[in-house]
């Protein structure tokens, strides 16, 4: 503009040979658009002064006059006069707006919410190039666009009686979801699996006979059990953990061959039937005790007690059809009986057991159970493949396309399944709903992708959800930098939980203090004294985002609003109906489904908005130091009682200094991130990368996915992880005979590579590595 001035101010004094060429260039990125503005003098170095600037001034030379060049060619008559006057308005009116607009799309480009941050920090300010549009705007978009109104029309849209995984009624609810996306204009697909699965005989049934009891006969079932008949004693063994097999065993009683009657809870189903694997047991009956479950003495529990997720005949690939694996089985698979039974046919068993009294702190009734309380056990569960589709729908990004968040929900359920997959399916839909008439509608801009995910066969062990990411490791594996489950959302109304990888744990914080109802922020409401005790909860295996978080290294979460401290009893029963979860929430169904959706949706859209992802690397630099801490004292203790087991010294400083590698090397990237020039894309690519990178980095590479697909060393499940090195030193200090000193060294060496890999990761570069072991 200041140019603009100075020429009009030269047109009107009457300078010579000058003139004015208007040049606008505007930058792709919105944020250097400018006018130039140049003189004749200024064209005539550019060409040289063989172009149009040398032709003028070889006419005004050949005028004595030396008149300035307008006046020359205009001349001085009232109509000439009004041009010249009409020409110059317009000159400025032009460099106005010009002006204007350029200050207008500086304002449009706001400063965005702070993407890294440290646990102390809150959200502040992103100094990188922002999207379009402000941050404020953004979570407004999605409040307005998910209601309960139109909640309550999704959940009446998929809610039906019978979708067990490969019925008509899943094939159903799978084509509506994927009409519905095609209706939002997202890119869609399927997915299609062949899936083998463990259900009931068509004919037959299973049983149990107590004594000389008439024979009973269950209706509910657990997939993947051992088949046969069998006969044994029966011991009572409260929740079926191995704090519980260890009291037993401490009072002498022998295991092996005992049929083990457990309480449902505590404990997933599976866990249950590993322990009791561990102790020889020769099966496994699981009631509903009445003091955990007011579901009436006659209902059925369904389940599955396979160890792990996914088909576990494919283990660690994919249940495609042109596959052509041999015959495999996964290691989580028991080889005993295993059968849930009613409450009432739990209580004729209990009430008719002698042997030894109840331990202290032990609910029950009186007696454990002696060798002559015998029970035949038949289980006639047929193996059968299905196919399985799981539905997608993608809504692009605008400028990292190729990266992407996920959010996903199962469909299926044993029966009606109304809190298990009826509101998370209707959620998922109606977030992707919202959030596509964000995109087309109302201007926003993610700059990466939201795959929306529709899974079946989940009530089997996240069948669909794991055989995917078996499918597709390879490519996901730097591209899905987040998964978020949608499974069993609402469960109650006065209480939440939320499940999740420490990388998203301030993520999650800032989350619940801008998402709000009308009771206020969903921190307020919740977080009492301090957040993480209360609202956070270990991850189990049964958790649909296990898998992504424990087999594939994809920083992950779940959450749910629940009843108290109490657990919804209806998972896995014919009675997870509307009426039922509308009991427990007050009737709040819809509302609670609203708030959960905009609480999902934020964090997804904060991850897609951002330019770096809010991944805070200093949480998971606090766990490893506290394992450290932890591991270190109980090597000193197996030192101290016993130092024969250790002919050399056994030193932790190995892995002392591997965490302060992964220290270093979060430390580095925040200064990397301070240094950088984030208004670059390619930089903040790379920093987004490096930060990717952890929690991959956490998966050991020296055991088998096949055989360990949990792979994580701090989340995971095996003898691999930092927890199986704790329960080793404790055995080892105890010198009991499944202790092995030469097995924990080689444990213990390869979990400390694993963290120093996971920093060399971290580090970036292949120079810029602090490798000090």
């Amino acid at each position: 503009m200041d140019q603009a001035r100075s020429t009009i101010s030269k047109i009107f004094n009457g300078e010579p040979h000058s003139y004015t060429r208007f040049n606008l260039t505007q930058n792709m990125e919105g944020d250097n658009s400018h006018v130039e503005m140049k003189l004749s003098t200024d064209v005539d170095e550019e060409v040289g002064g063989n172009g149009v600037g040398e032709h003028l001034n070889h006419n005004a030379n050949r005028n004595s006059s030396r008149k300035p060049y307008l006046t020359q060619t205009f001349g001085r008559t009232p109509k000439n006069l009004c041009f010249l006057a009409a020409t110059v308005f317009l000159i400025f009116i032009i460099g106005y707006l010009i002006g204007y607009m350029v200050h207008q799309k500086k304002d449009v480009a706001p400063v965005c919410a702070a993407s890294f941050l440290s646990s102390e920090n809150t959200v502040a300010h992103e100094t990188g190039a922002a999207p379009l549009m402000n941050w404020d705007d953004v979570k407004a978009l999605l409040s307005r666009g998910l209601t309960a109104n139109k909640m309550e029309t999704a959940l009446s849209e998929f809610s039906i009686v019978d979708h067990r995984a490969g019925s008509y009624g899943d094939e159903q609810l799978g084509n509506k979801v994927h009409e519905r996306f095609k209706s939002y204009r997202m890119k869609t697909w399927t997915d299609e699996h062949f899936v083998k699965v463990q259900d009931l005989p068509a004919s037959g049934s299973n049983s149990i006979v107590f004594k000389n009891n008439p024979e009973e006969r269950p209706k509910g079932f657990l997939s993947y059990s051992g088949t046969g008949s069998v006969t044994g004693a029966v011991l009572y063994g409260h929740y079926g953990q191995e704090s519980d097999f260890r009291l037993l065993r401490d009072r002498n009683i022998n295991l092996s061959g005992r049929v083990m009657l457990l309480r449902a809870g505590k404990i997933s189903f599976a866990e249950k039937v590993a322990n009791a694997v561990k102790m020889n047991a020769s099966a496994v009956l699981i009631y509903p005790d009445h003091t955990d479950y007011s579901i009436g003495e006659d209902t059925d529990l369904y389940g599955h007690v396979h160890l792990g997720s996914g088909d576990p005949y494919t283990p660690g690939f994919p249940s495609f059809n042109h596959t052509q694996f041999p015959p495999v089985q996964s290691s989580g698979l028991p080889q005993i009986l295993a059968q849930t039974i009613t409450q009432g046919m739990a209580i004729k068993i209990l009430r008719n057991l002698g042997g030894q009294n109840l331990p202290e702190g032990w609910d029950g009734f009186n007696k454990l159970g002696d060798v002559n309380d015998t029970v035949t056990v038949k289980v006639n569960n047929v193996l059968a493949e299905k196919k399985i589709n799981n539905v997608f729908g993608v809504i692009k990004g605008f400028v990292d396309s190729d990266r992407y968040v996920v959010i996903g929900a199962q469909r299926d359920a044993w029966g009606p399944g109304y809190a298990a997959s009826t509101v998370g399916t209707s959620v998922l839909v109606e977030l992707a709903r919202s959030i596509s008439d964000m995109v087309k509608n109302d201007g926003f801009k993610p700059r990466r992708s939201i795959v929306f995910a529709s899974w079946s066969a989940g009530e089997y062990g996240s069948v669909g959800a794991t055989e995917w990411l078996e499918g597709y490791l390879t490519s996901l594996g730097m591209k899905a930098f987040s998964y978020i489950n949608l499974d069993g959302i609402v469960t109650g109304w006065n209480g939440f939980k939320v499940a999740a990888s420490p990388l998203m744990h301030t993520l999650i914080k800032n989350a619940l203090k801008e998402v709000k109802n009308k009771d206020g922020s969903l921190f307020d409401q919740f977080a009492k004294n301090n957040w993480e005790s209360e609202m956070l909860e270990p991850m189990n295996m049964d958790n649909a985002a296990y898998p992504f978080l424990a087999f594939s290294g994809i920083p992950s979460m779940s959450f749910r609003f629940k009843a108290g401290n109490l657990f919804y009893k209806y998972f896995g029963t014919m009675l997870d109906t509307k009426d039922k979860l509308n009991a427990a929430t007050s009737t709040q169904v819809p509302q609670l489904a609203e708030t959960a959706g905009r609480f999902a949706g934020h964090i997804a859209l904060r991850l897609v908005h951002d330019h770096l992802l809010q991944m805070d690397l200093k949480k998971y630099d606090n766990v490893i130091r506290s394992h450290v801490v932890k591991i270190k004292g109980k090597v000193n203790n197996v030192q101290q009682m016993q130092p024969q087991l250790f002919p050399k010294a056994l030193t932790v400083n190995w892995l002392i200094m591997a965490s302060g590698s992964f220290g270093r090397a979060h430390r580095s990237l925040m200064a990397d991130i301070d240094n950088s020039d984030l208004e670059d894309i390619e930089m903040c690519r790379l920093i987004n990368d490096r930060i990717m990178t952890v929690e991959r980095s956490f998966l050991s590479p020296y055991v088998s996915p096949r055989e360990s697909p949990f792979r994580h060393i701090l989340l995971g499940s095996g003898p691999h992880t930092l927890k199986a090195l704790y329960n080793h030193l404790d055995a080892l200090k105890m010198n009991t005979p499944d202790a092995d000193a030469n097995l924990f060294r080689n444990q213990f060496a390869l979990a400390t590579w694993t963290i120093q890999g996971s920093a060399n990761a971290l580090a970036g570069d292949i120079w810029s590595l602090d490798n000090e072991i």
